[in-house]
């Protein structure tokens, strides 16, 4: 079993399953700008899925996750969550924001409470969920991501991983159904790069839908249940990460290199045909195993 899949009994297997949300011919432009941001861009994200969005600096992806979370109403189109348009009004943003969390790649323009702890209960708090209640919860996630020795620091004097770790507590501690991290792991040292990935495997493992956008295609190509390749405002394609990832064209097109464990595979194919039959591996463990099997 990969990494990635999921055990029969486990609470992710026993989510109800269905698109948490999706959406219909998205498009959005920004003020001044002189083309679409987003252009008809259709998709479905199922319940408890694993999903990467992959493409070019300006190829839309953080201007659909701010459409995702309301952040940004789209000038056309519809998101639906659990099948469900989504309103406008205070309460349907309300709900949205409740059931979709994002986490900024950059954790200073998410972050703008001076104490760490009023920080994190911040959101909780805005969902009326009564003081004493929001405090447990609060406690709950600083000892569920081990950050309890920064938390008596002023939010401004942590580190750039710390500050990562501290807006990911933002939006868990309010039990989202579905997590966006817009690149989690740009700029981190290695210590809390890894440090992020182990918190996002624990979200899957709970059954929360993962969304991520990132640069990294080695780790997209093992991680992901479902890649979205996007490109100038659209999505230009999706499919498992095989299927995405042996478009040598569409990677070209979008300046992405193929994942090095595919790359490896390939070679190895053209000297051993046979090799083709098999399935190609998804990690560096996969591929060790195949080569030892020549």
């Amino acid at each position: 079993m990969r990494r990635h899949e999921r055990a029969e009994g486990t609470e992710s297997s026993q989510k109800k399953k269905g698109a948490v949300i999706s959406a219909e011919g998205l498009s959005f432009t920004y003020e001044g700008g002189e083309r679409k941001a987003l252009d008809g861009v259709t998709f479905s994200i199922e319940r408890g899925q694993r999903i990467a969005f992959i493409g070019a600096n300006g190829s839309g992806k953080s201007t659909l996750f701010l459409c995702m979370n309301g952040i940004l109403r789209p000038d056309e189109g519809e998101i639906m969550l659990s099948g469900e348009p989504v309103s406008y009004t205070r309460k349907g943003l309300k709900q949205l924001r409740s059931s979709v969390g994002i986490v900024f790649q950059d954790p200073d323009t998410q972050l703008f409470l001076a104490d760490v702890r009023e920080e994190i209960s911040f959101g909780i708090l805005n969902q009326e969920v009564p003081e004493k209640e929001a405090a447990r919860a609060v406690d709950q996630m600083i000892e569920r991501l081990d950050i309890g020795s920064f938390v008596s620091q002023p939010t401004h004097a942590l580190s750039g991983g710390q500050k990562k770790l501290v807006s990911i507590a933002d939006i868990l501690v309010m039990d989202p159904e579905l997590v966006i991290l817009d690149e989690p792991a740009a700029a981190l040292d290695p210590l809390h790069s890894r440090r992020v990935r182990e918190i996002v495997e624990e979200m899957s493992g709970r059954g929360i839908t993962v969304v991520i956008s990132t640069h990294d295609m080695d780790f997209a190509y093992e991680w992901a249940d479902q890649v979205f390749l996007m490109g100038e405002g659209k999505i230009r394609k999706t499919g498992t990460p095989q299927e995405v990832f042996s478009d040598r064209r569409s990677l070209e097109q979008s300046c992405l290199k193929t994942p090095t464990v595919l790359e490896i595979y390939r070679t190895l194919t053209e000297k051993f045909p046979a090799l083709g039959d098999a399935e190609a591996p998804r990690s560096l463990a996969e591929l060790e195993a195949l080569i030892r099997s020549l």
